[in-house]
């Protein structure tokens, strides 16, 4: 005789945001980031309600993406943000364009008008009824799944689709678009057990790794004499550290980085090569140049990574091992890179060969301060030699774009336990405020945002964010005054001097004190100063800010401006301009 299992028995019913907020708990999320709005107030009063998730309110949506995408990129956990209809639904384009190309794991939630009101003249409509645009049709290309929720019973399975598109390989967001009246829809959820642990990311991909194609590539370094690696963020990405110097050390190859890859092999190592492409080491070259194979990891070496390398590229094997194809011929190992580096790695004898020496000049962290600069300013070399003295081992660092960031990317070593970031896919500039509040409030470790004046006046006041939430940040501002990079651009590129991107003299620690009494905000007059500032904001609680005044006229360690330099330091005895020296 069979029988028939009961039904599951269901809850009583719920607000669909409730069922959501609880959701995001059970799959370990612990903050959600924003900005509030008419259309998106439900999902925050859900989140206030349940308790289990902590809403953060930013000042700008876009600062609230990079909030959840700075969460991703240090804990491995999905960063999750909500904005409501309208212009707050646009603002969060250009964070969710950075997160799609560096391959980042968010998930956006985003308020939309009652659904009986579309094509009726709602306010901020965009559901591409009666001449309003389509949300969906601006979300689609930058999001690896993106939904319109227009019907409540179908949440249950469109946000697991969601949640699962955000974080397989190619991972990247995943956006629901969420009407005011779908959110406050009471619907019932089948009873269910206790979540089950997660898989771990290799064991859904693994059926994907070809073994033929394993072998091959096992081969292909068992023959070659010499090896470079480099690797790329995707290693972070897959947590795959270990693997990366595991398949090293059998290799005995040299390693390099791509410039938002220095944490992922230990800066200090001797096989370290140094920083691959534009801001990077000339010794990278050198290696490459001497290497029967170059081995890409966790990287499909884009522009910024290969610059000034194309040229040793095309005469050296290249194999890549990720998830998609490099932009560099070579062969191709595809599937989840931790697998792949594993996979390669037992193929190979416990110690294959010993590491060979470098053949250049090995890259110099904190290279020989500069004879001088303009004025009372603190050359980069030193003030970020003062950086390194003050950082902790555990640290996660941010770095922005512009000749600040240039400079930090190619002399400050990566921490040993902490992350270093840099936001290569977009390069938005003030992208680090709100990922470095993301990543302190998320891991509760010390974070050191490294920026120019022209990021901070972006989206330096998500300042006051962290003011609010107590987020142990130390925010380094390389204060110029000026978008010094666009204006060395115009003189050198461009043939001429304008001032365009040169600002008036701003104060800003001074600002930011009055603005914010609580807040540890120090204007350092030298690095010996600004070394002092920062081991004090170490042994504090919640955020500081230290300023430095900086030469607009530095230039950076930034391979378009190479040419330049050598002409400058010709003239070095009627020019004041202090020439960094790339490798």
């Amino acid at each position: 005789m069979t029988t028939t299992a009961p039904e599951p028995r269901t809850a009583e019913p719920l607000r669909l945001v409730d069922h959501l907020a609880s959701e995001l708990a059970r799959a370990g999320v612990t903050h959600l980031f924003g900005v509030g709005g008419a259309n998106i107030e439900d999902l925050y009063d859900a989140v206030h309600r349940g308790g289990a998730v902590r809403g953060v309110v930013a000042k700008h949506e876009f600062s609230a993406v990079t909030m959840a995408d700075g969460y991703a990129r240090t804990t491995g956990r999905l960063g999750v943000v909500a904005a409501t209809s309208g212009g707050g639904a646009m603002n969060l384009v250009p964070g969710l364009a950075e997160a799609h190309a560096s391959r980042v794991p968010v998930l956006a939630l985003v308020g939309q008008p009652p659904t009986g009101q579309e094509g009726l003249g709602a306010f901020q409509d965009s559901s591409g009824k009666s001449g309003s645009f389509d949300a969906k049709e601006i979300f689609a290309p930058l999001s690896r799944f993106c939904a319109r929720v227009d019907d409540p019973h179908s949440f249950a399975e469109l946000l697991p689709r969601a949640v699962r598109a955000a974080q397989t390989d190619p991972r990247g967001p995943a956006v629901l678009l969420l009407p005011k009246d779908v959110q406050q829809a009471r619907i019932q959820v089948p009873a269910r057990a206790a979540a089950p642990p997660p898989d771990e990311p290799s064991t859904a991909s693994a059926a994907r790794l070809d073994p033929v194609a394993v072998s091959a590539v096992s081969n292909a370094l068992r023959r070659a004499g010499r090896v470079l690696v480099i690797a790329g963020e995707g290693v972070a990405a897959a947590d795959a550290r270990g693997d990366l110097a595991e398949l090293a050390r059998r290799l005995g190859a040299w390693v390099a980085v791509t410039p938002d890859a220095k944490d992922v092999f230990d800066n200090r190592d001797p096989r370290f090569a140094g920083v691959a492409g534009v801001m990077g080491h000339a010794n990278v070259e050198d290696c490459l140049r001497q290497a029967d194979l170059c081995l890409l990891a966790g990287t499909r070496l884009p522009l910024l990574a290969r610059g000034g390398l194309d040229g040793a590229l095309a005469g050296t094997d290249v194999v890549c091992l990720g998830p998609e194809p490099p932009f560099v011929p070579g062969t191709a190992l595809g599937g989840n890179l931790r697998d792949a580096l594993r996979a390669v790695a037992s193929g190979l004898p416990s110690c294959f060969r010993p590491c060979p020496p470098h053949s250049g000049p090995l890259p110099t962290p904190t290279p020989a301060p500069p004879v001088r600069s303009l004025g009372r300013t603190v050359p980069h070399a030193r003030a970020v030699a003062a950086v390194e003295a003050a950082l902790p081992e555990d640290a996660h660092v941010f770095v922005d774009a512009g000749n600040a960031g240039a400079s930090a990317i190619h002399l400050l070593p990566a921490p040993r336990q902490g992350r270093f970031v840099v936001a290569v896919g977009m390069g938005g500039m003030g992208y680090t405020f709100g990922a470095g509040i993301g990543a302190a409030l998320a891991t509760g470790r010390r974070t050191y945002v490294l920026a120019g004046d022209g990021s901070f006046f972006m989206h330096g006041m998500e300042v006051h964010t962290a003011v609010e939430y107590g987020a142990p940040v130390t925010f380094v501002i390389f204060n110029n005054n000026a978008h010094a990079m666009c204006a060395l651009r115009e003189e050198f590129l461009q043939g001429g001097v304008r001032d365009d991107d040169v600002f008036a003299r701003t104060d800003l620690a001074a600002g930011l004190a009055a603005a914010f009494p609580s807040l540890r905000a120090t204007e350092a007059t030298d690095a010996a100063h600004l070394r002092t500032a920062l081991l004090r904001s170490n042994a504090g609680g919640g955020p500081a800010l230290v300023s430095v005044a900086c030469d607009p006229r530095e230039v950076p360690p930034f391979l378009p401006f190479q040419s330049f330099t050598e002409a400058v330091k010709s003239k070095e005895g009627s020019d004041e301009r202090h020439v960094v020296h790339v490798g």
